[in-house]
């Protein structure tokens, strides 16, 4: 009977240690999950570094191709390049001198040479434009001051 009893008293120790560990959570689980956490929040924040950077040059690549177009209508239909970006503008061939997302500015680099669109055209001036940056793109190694 004695040793039933003393039985019985184990038995219960044991049961109320367990429900005492199962309202809480070790310091080691504790640890364990921020450190998982960090890790994620570490692998989200590269992700989202790398498609903001992708956008950047989506909308680098839009903005040149549209006043590049501006240019060469421009060119077409006054019969001279023109001579800024500014003057695109004016003209009504660009609503706004986009700003350059890589510098954050309306620094654009234009690049004026003698070429010649049509047998008409009588001046020459601004035939291209480029970013004004000095980064390069990390997806493919190219700087942007020559796109």
């Amino acid at each position: 009977m004695r040793g039933l009893k003393i039985r019985r008293e184990i038995n219960e120790t044991a049961c109320s240690r367990r429900r005492v560990r199962s309202f809480g959570f070790t310091l080691i689980e504790l640890m364990i999950v921020i450190t998982i956490i960090f890790i994620l929040i570490g692998i989200a924040a590269g992700r989202y570094d790398r498609s903001v950077a992708r956008a950047r040059e989506a909308t680098l690549k839009q903005d040149l191709q549209v006043m590049r177009q501006a240019i060469d209508n421009y060119t077409l239909d006054k019969q001279t390049a023109p001579q800024s970006i500014e003057a695109l503008q004016e003209a009504g061939y660009l609503r706004i001198v986009p700003t350059d997302p890589m510098t954050q500015a309306k620094d654009w680099q234009p690049q004026f040479d003698e070429v010649v669109l049509s047998p008409e055209q009588t001046g020459t001036g601004m035939v291209d434009v480029h970013s004004n940056s000095d980064k390069t793109s990390p997806f493919d190694g190219t700087p942007y001051k020559d796109w």
